[in-house]
């Protein structure tokens, strides 16, 4: 059977239509012959090629031309559905109608032909050609019987993983045939909330409510379940995922709803739940002015247009249709992935964007400037930086040089390209820093701060003492983690967890606030339209996550459990390695208590301490003249004269600064 099978699947697209075409023809004639068998008995039956010869052919004449017109030889019988059959049934009734009025018409001049054989011939027709390519259809799934699991007798191990399907709606029945087809995974039933279905048989599936799971899996033998609710809100998943959690099954998900519909994604791409399902917070639809403000038609330069949040912001900036969007990159391979992304979605969706990939590093002031003047840039988001904390603290030179030079840099750049608006990425670790990073992030806000206060600044490394008139908008935003990101814990768990463990986590007390990626990037650009210079955003980031029981949830809904004292034999352990250098037990997102509302809900505008142009310009001199010197002790001491609650807890552990306290 698997031989012919192939065989069939492996001919000619010609080759194929000629073979059904030659079906048809034998099903017409034996659907007119049986019509006359039901009309007149097997005994009193003549034969009908020799008295209605004429009537046959009338038939094949009739019918063949009508299935080709309605594409009944279009259809891939292995995804013949719905819309098949009802081409089918136009297709047969239009033919059965035609060859009645040719009866009538010949009536006269050929033998009689009694009115009830072209009914008769209608309804086998029907049954014939419908039936025989549903059959067909189960025949190249290579299940015969996926459709009477129910029924008993019919069951058999197959060998594939048994899976329950969480939904039985639009997107589980799709799931479904989609499994049946690939023949990877076997579903065995479904799971859904609603009582009016509940116990029903949907697609060959029993229908099991969530209290009767244990149940299912009793009967099912199911390894796994997969969830199919993409519309569902993050909230209801969480709900879902928490209910689960105790069953020890691996559960995966079909994508969310936004990705089915852009097309990124098709309803059969099962993946590992999203991580934001478990945080269970719904994000606030967007103000489409506020997204639109400094983008809609005009040029915008994002810098580390490559990073989590840069190619992110790259994303949705595109859907918002400037003129010109530039990629500032210094990573050669991360502006490569990035543009060709972007590239393909430009020619998929006919946007009329003009895209410029650009490599170079944010210290570089004067190309900066001669880019933003070249293409009159309007708007400009910052997101480059060095962001993991022990990296930058074992290299606090080009983590200052980076973060703080590097925005300065951009900055001035953007003043004194009379750029309108500039929007700095800033996070939740410039907040009463313990490390260099935090610490680094929270001085480029100074900086920002500083120079949004000035009308006509003298700029900072400039010979001549000339002031530049400031005509751009300098707004910060400030966030949490992202997840999925550069560096995140998450994409090391799923690591971990495939790898058979164990789980590391620095402490069992740490804790984190959490964030989508294109959440993040969404309310970056919504906050940046709301400034009025000087502006230092807060996003809600909800409650704070410990970072050992998001651990511990991953490996519960990969189907695997703890191993502990209390359970030795479990699959995956979680171990505590320590806090790194510079890290915190948990961050937050405001300095001060000064924080007000702003027209958007989920954004909050903090009132921070800054210090004066003149006296800031001062400071940055001697951290530069203290980075030149490789001077960490004097770096460590200015950054905390500067940087308000900056307390690091921990001893200089720059390379550099370590290797020549060991030199003799």
């Amino acid at each position: 059977m698997d031989k012919l099978r192939a065989f069939l699947l492996g001919l000619t697209r010609r080759q194929k239509r000629a073979f059904q075409v030659v079906t048809d023809v034998v099903l017409v004639w034996f659907a007119l012959w049986m019509a006359f068998v039901v009309r007149l008995g097997v005994d009193d039956l003549v034969n009908p090629f020799a008295d209605y010869l004429w009537l046959f052919l009338s038939a094949t004449v009739v019918a063949i031309p009508l299935f080709i017109r309605f594409g009944m030889y279009r259809a891939v019988m292995r995804y013949f559905g719905n819309d098949a059959l009802i081409t089918i049934i136009k297709a047969v009734s239009l033919s059965a109608l035609i060859l009645a009025l040719i009866v009538y018409w010949s009536s006269s001049r050929q033998p009689l032909v009694p009115r009830s054989i072209i009914f008769n011939y209608w309804w086998l027709s029907l049954v014939m050609i419908g039936g025989l390519r549903l059959a067909m259809r189960q025949y190249f799934l290579g299940d015969w019987f996926t459709a009477a699991q129910h029924v008993p007798f019919t069951s058999r191990d197959d060998g594939l993983p048994k899976v329950a399907i969480y939904g039985a709606g639009a997107a589980g029945n799709q799931l479904v045939a989609a499994l049946r087809m690939g023949r990877l995974m076997r579903p065995v039933a479904f799971i859904d909330d609603d009582s009016n279905i509940a116990e029903r048989v949907i697609s060959g599936l029993h229908v099991y409510k969530p209290k009767h799971i244990q149940q299912m899996l009793d009967a099912t033998g199911a390894q796994q379940i997969l969830l199919a609710i993409p519309s569902a809100n993050r909230t209801r998943r969480r709900e879902i995922l928490s209910f689960l959690e105790g069953f020890g099954l691996h559960v995966q998900s079909v994508p969310g709803f936004m990705d089915l519909a852009s097309g990124r994604v098709k309803v059969d791409d099962i993946q590992e739940v999203d991580i934001a399902d478990l945080l269970g917070r719904d994000s606030v639809p967007p103000q489409e002015e506020l997204l639109e403000h400094c983008i809609k038609e005009q040029s915008v330069l994002i810098t580390g247009a490559g990073g989590s949040i840069g190619s992110e912001l790259c994303r949705q900036i595109l859907a918002l249709r400037p003129t010109t969007m530039l990629l500032y990159e210094h990573s050669e391979f991360n502006l490569y992935s990035i543009l060709q992304e972007l590239e393909q979605r430009i020619v998929r969706e006919s946007l009329s964007v003009k895209l410029l990939p650009i490599l170079g590093s944010v210290r570089n002031q004067e190309k900066l400037l001669d880019i933003m003047q070249t293409w009159h840039v309007d708007t400009v988001y910052h997101a480059a930086a060095y962001k993991h904390v022990p990296m930058v603290e074992h290299n606090i030179a080009e983590g200052l040089m980076n973060n703080v030079i590097g925005t300065l840099s951009t900055a001035q750049a953007a003043l004194r390209a009379n750029v309108a608006n500039f929007v700095l990425i800033s996070t939740d670790k410039a907040v009463r820093p313990t490390n260099v990073m935090g610490s680094t992030k929270r001085l480029a806000e100074m900086t920002l701060q500083a120079l949004s206060r000035e009308v006509a600044p003298v700029l900072f490394g400039e010979h001549a003492n000339v002031s530049r008139v400031n005509k751009t908008r300098f707004t910060m935003v400030r966030f949490g983690n992202v997840l999925g990101s550069s560096g995140s814990v998450i994409p090391l768990f799923h690591k971990q967890i495939k790898s058979g463990g164990p789980l590391t986590v620095t402490h069992p007390r740490i804790t984190r606030y959490f964030m989508t990626i294109p959440e993040a990037a969404q309310l970056v650009i919504q906050a940046g339209s709301m400034g009025q210079g000087g502006d230092v955003f807060v996003l809600d980031m909800g409650e704070p996550v410990r970072i050992v029981e998001l651990a511990e949830k991953m490996v519960h809904l990969s189907g695997l459990s703890l191993r502990s004292e209390k359970n030795p034999h479990g699959d995956i352990a979680v171990e505590f390695t320590g806090l790194r250098p510079g890290e915190k037990l948990y961050e937050e997102l405001l300095i001060g208590d000064n924080v007000v509302a702003t027209q958007h809900p989920m954004i909050m505008s903090a009132n921070e301490d800054y210090l004066p142009w003149e006296v800031l310009k001062a400071r940055l001199g001697e951290l530069l003249l203290a980075v030149d010197q490789d001077d960490y002790s004097r770096v460590r001491q200015l950054l905390r004269d500067t940087v308000s609650g900056y307390t690091p807890d921990s001893e200089i552990v720059d390379w550099i600064y370590q290797q020549r306290r060991l030199e003799p």
